[in-house]
């Protein structure tokens, strides 16, 4: 599937691994054999006396935006990296930059929106072959499925610049999965990196019946077994970090992107979370897609009397699964505005959903 690209980098170059001491590092190795188009440097494998997940990890990479142990070296600059959660089921990518006021390097994330947004090209651009061939793959349904806490900019790309259809569910894998699975071809992603793409059965296997004859122009029928090839890469019972990594790759080759040239589809809004302790989560309620509150009364106006103060300004919350918090999410044109936005926002629960202590 993965295609050999003209200007690959030589060996140990194109793509450098973070195994995060865990048990995919272990297995990554074992892989370079059979895949030679995909180079791979692996590093923190765990046999360097490295700790499960300590300042490594796809955790670690995208909450704290920081390199992993082993990662950030001047030798590694805007060179794709790639990061591995402990047990291998999330990935996150990123790459070193040179700091735009001071000196060093800075890193860029390239976290599960992005490689939604990345994979959502990819097969759209196939499907779109497909349709306009083969009569009956024009019914055929394609969506991506995003929880609240996707960067607006992610989701207003996927609706604007491709017209995909785009889904909000719950917060949890369990809830993106199902929804994912109502089409014939469904993505979802959360942000730390945890997804993957599902195809239907019934999809599956008219493709892999319809016969070459059947496709009018070489073209379609290279896009159809291109689809077929996904389905096989992909771990369509969960997700994990190999298949992910080999399907990235496949998109960058196959449309000749580097990483920069994958991070530049669109810019992230900046964001902000918060907590605010309450004395009983109960007390917020919100709807199926957790954006709107209906319980207590007069937040929700409160939250969007704060949204309209800002720029491209998104917001929402949600009572936490596990304590008696209250979990803040917001996102604006800059940094300042979104903590801004956070900020009030936090206040208002504090005030309104009986916070505890001191206002935030």
């Amino acid at each position: 599937m993965i295609p050999m690209r003209k200007n690959l980098a030589s060996p140990s170059e194109l793509v450098i691994v973070d195994g995060a001491n865990g048990v995919g590092a272990m297995k990554l190795s074992g892989l370079q054999a059979i895949i030679p188009n995909v180079q791979l440097n692996v590093r923190n494998c765990g046999s360097e006396g490295g700790i499960l997940n300590e300042l490594v990890g796809a955790d670690y990479v995208q909450k704290e935006r920081k390199f992993p142990q082993n990662f950030g070296h001047a030798s590694d600059l805007t060179k794709m990296c790639a990061s591995f959660d402990g047990d291998a089921d999330r990935i996150v990518f990123f790459y070193s930059q040179k700091s735009e006021d001071a000196e060093g390097i800075t890193l860029r994330l390239l976290d599960g929106d992005k490689i939604l947004t990345l994979l959502a090209i990819f097969i759209q651009k196939h499907l779109q072959e497909l349709r306009s061939e083969v009569h009956w793959l024009s019914s055929v349904n394609f969506g991506v499925v995003q929880t609240a806490y996707a960067n607006g900019a992610s989701t207003k790309f996927l609706k604007e610049n491709l017209g995909v259809e785009v889904v909000l569910t719950p917060t949890g894998v369990k809830h993106l999965h199902h929804k994912a699975a109502q089409y014939d071809i469904g993505i979802y992603f959360e942000a730390n990196g945890h997804g993957t793409v599902l195809f239907k059965e019934e999809f599956f296997a008219v493709l892999t019946k319809t016969a070459p004859s059947e496709f009018r122009t070489e073209a379609a029928y290279k896009a159809a077994r291109l689809l077929l090839a996904i389905s096989d890469v992909v771990n369509q019972a969960i997700g994990d970090a190999f298949s992910v990594l080999f399907l990235v790759e496949s998109a960058l080759q196959y449309m000749n992107w580097t990483i920069q040239d994958w991070d530049a589809i669109y810019k992230d809004l900046p964001s902000r979370q918060l907590k605010v302790k309450v004395q009983d989560r109960a007390v917020l309620r919100t709807t199926n897609s957790e954006t709107k509150v209906t319980h207590p009364q007069g937040l929700q106006s409160a939250i969007d009397m704060e949204v309209a103060k800002v720029t491209c300004g998104r917001a929402f919350v949600r009572p936490s699964g596990t304590e008696d918090v209250v979990r803040v999410y917001a996102e604006a044109a800059t940094q300042d505005e979104a903590d801004c936005l956070a900020r009030g926002v936090a206040i208002h629960v504090h005030n309104l959903a009986q916070g505890v202590g001191l206002p935030p």
